[in-house]
């Protein structure tokens, strides 16, 4: 008698038929998407300037609010405001093109800013903080403000920041467009880095060819439509 076969792991985020529109229904951002997303999964949202990549993150996590369809997370599905807004402080990390520092805060509080009313104590705050800047190589920036740091370290600073509660998905949107090539490098490694060492679903949006070679699997858009669905 065959052993009985364990069940797959449900995913951690899917979509079914999501649509997004914008201007009153006259631009459609998203159109019938149907996608699911393993934990622990490397993913590259790719397509043309305008084919609906930076929607589809922001209905990942609860930014945009599709017209139809659904959107479950971690076991629930079409959360409220409130219940995404907990789920981005606790659970999401984001990280931006532009890495949308706080210029009047240093590095390290910074990275503070997404602990605040989820841990409760300040040196536990400040302890983390000092081990993500290690992690992406800045202790020595740790007082800096985003004006005295390079555009990589900026990033890297951010990336630190979107990891600060352990979460269990970065969405990462064009993270390496306004960086040069060996700054790119370093962001990609630290993400790789992370992944692996945390097991969190990572999905960057991108248009370049070579941050999605280094992901396990390639989804493409196009007209805000999934055209192509490929694991490496």
């Amino acid at each position: 008698m065959n052993a009985p076969t364990a069940a797959a792991a449900p995913p951690l985020l899917s979509l079914a038929g999501v649509t997004k529109t914008f201007c009153g229904g006259r631009v459609t951002a998203l159109r019938e998407v149907t996608l699911e997303f393993a934990r622990g999964e490397y993913v590259a949202v790719m397509g043309p300037s305008g084919c609906g990549k930076s929607t589809l993150l922001h209905v990942l996590c609860g930014i945009e609010v599709p017209d139809r369809g659904t959107v479950a997370f971690d076991g629930r599905t079409n959360p409220r405001h409130t219940e995404w807004v907990r789920l981005r402080a606790r659970c999401i990390g984001l990280v931006f093109q532009a890495g949308h520092l706080l210029p009047t805060l240093t590095a390290a509080q910074n990275i503070e800013v997404p602990m605040f009313g989820v841990i409760g104590n300040r040196l536990e705050r400040e302890g983390r903080a000092r081990q993500l800047l290690e992690r992406v190589a800045l202790t020595d920036r740790a007082t800096h403000r985003p004006a005295a740091l390079s555009g990589g370290q900026q990033q890297r600073v951010a990336l630190a920041r979107s990891l600060a509660n352990s979460p269990l998905l970065v969405l990462a949107d064009e993270p390496t467009g306004n960086l040069d090539s060996s700054s790119a490098r370093d962001v990609l490694d630290l993400l790789d880095a992370c992944r692996c060492d945390s097991g969190a679903t990572v999905i960057v949006a991108t248009h370049d060819a070579a941050v999605a070679a280094r992901t396990g699997r390639k989804v493409m858009l196009l007209d805000g439509a999934v055209v192509d669905d490929r694991r490496a």
